[in-house]
């Protein structure tokens, strides 16, 4: 769906640009002038994870902190320098992170950590879906010769589950990197997935309870992992990663006939939507009585949202809370 391509032209001009900043950065270790060791991190909600197992230990950077998702993002020549002189680098992984190919091979082997969340998933990554109803994607042309691999899902911290197994693997990565915090870090980090598997318990009593089992998306989809984890199905105009923008008369009457046949009582949207497509969808129903409800899918959260008490534990805890209001 999506052509990576326009990234990489953009990379060879970057990582000129880097070479030239390390020159003066130099050989540097990644830990900052009151030696903390250096860890950058590509979206919010691993940002979080970080500080809820590391606290003050680490110097922690947030590339994607000025409100664009994780789909537009393309590294500026300073990020790069940032993510070079990193001690751990931890990102996603998927479509939208193939410009990091062209940085990692810059590591030092065994002084700096790039950590892969989608290929630390392995069976549990799950590629993209098209779903019955869906918009199409514009397909791109690729280029001759090259081999298009499976397109995965990215939207991994939409499960606790996920975030669960993730926080291990982060928390093994820090003790590699800080020796000396080790039992800190061991023991924050069961201490948060003690709250993240009780949270995970409430989802799972909360759908058993429920009236609905299906959830309609007038927007994309980005919470595939979170219905595959309760076994909830669903519907959606695009899929999590889409860049389409204007649903198609037969996917907007394909949603509204859905809500008309299941009877269901509110219609989804993310929260960076402008509300119009949902309520596009409702006015093509029957009843035009269905609640229009969002949900965070924490892709466009920067680190003034934490000031304002924003964390990732507490964002799917309201999810929760929104979820119940629509499966009844």
């Amino acid at each position: 769906m999506k052509n990576p391509k326009s990234k990489i032209r953009t990379i060879c001009i970057l990582l000129v640009l880097t070479f030239v900043c390390a020159a003066f950065a130099g050989c540097s270790s990644g830990k900052n002038e009151v030696g903390k060791p250096s860890v950058v991190v590509t979206v919010f909600p691993i940002y979080d994870w970080v500080k809820q197992i590391a606290g003050d230990k680490v110097d922690i950077t947030l590339l994607l902190d000025s409100g664009v998702d994780l789909h537009s993002y393309q590294p500026s020549a300073e990020d790069i320098v940032k993510i070079s002189n990193a001690d751990l680098f931890i990102f996603v992984g998927g479509e939208s992170d193939v410009w990091v190919d062209d940085i990692i091979p810059g590591f030092k082997d065994d002084e700096q950590i790039a950590l892969n969340l989608i290929e630390e998933l392995g069976e549990r990554a799950k590629e993209e879906e098209i779903k019955e109803g869906m918009q199409a994607e514009e397909e791109e042309e690729e280029e001759e010769g090259e081999e298009e691999g499976p397109e995965y899902d990215e939207h991994i911290w939409l499960s606790l589950k996920n975030a669960s197994a993730l926080c291990d693997v982060i928390t093994d990565k820090l003790v590699r990197i800080d020796p000396d915090g080790a039992e800190d870090y061991k023991k924050a980090n069961d201490d948060y997935k003690n709250k993240l598997d009780a949270l995970d318990k409430e989802y799972e009593k909360a759908v058993g309870e429920a009236k609905f089992r299906t959830v309609l998306f007038g927007d994309r989809f980005p919470f595939r992992y979170l219905v595959d984890d309760y076994g909830l199905d669903y519907f959606a105009a695009y899929v999590g990663c889409s860049a389409e923008s204007e649903a198609s008369f037969e996917t907007v009457a394909f949603l509204a006939s859905k809500i008309d046949e299941l009877d269901l009582p509110a219609i989804f949207q993310i929260e960076t939507a402008d509300g119009q497509l949902a309520e596009t969808v409702k006015n093509a129903t029957e009843k035009k009585d269905q609640k229009i409800l969002t949900l965070d899918s924490l892709q466009s959260s920067v680190k003034k949202d934490v000031e304002n008490g924003k964390s990732y534990l507490e964002t799917m805890k309201k999810n929760l809370e929104v979820l119940k209001e629509a499966l009844g």
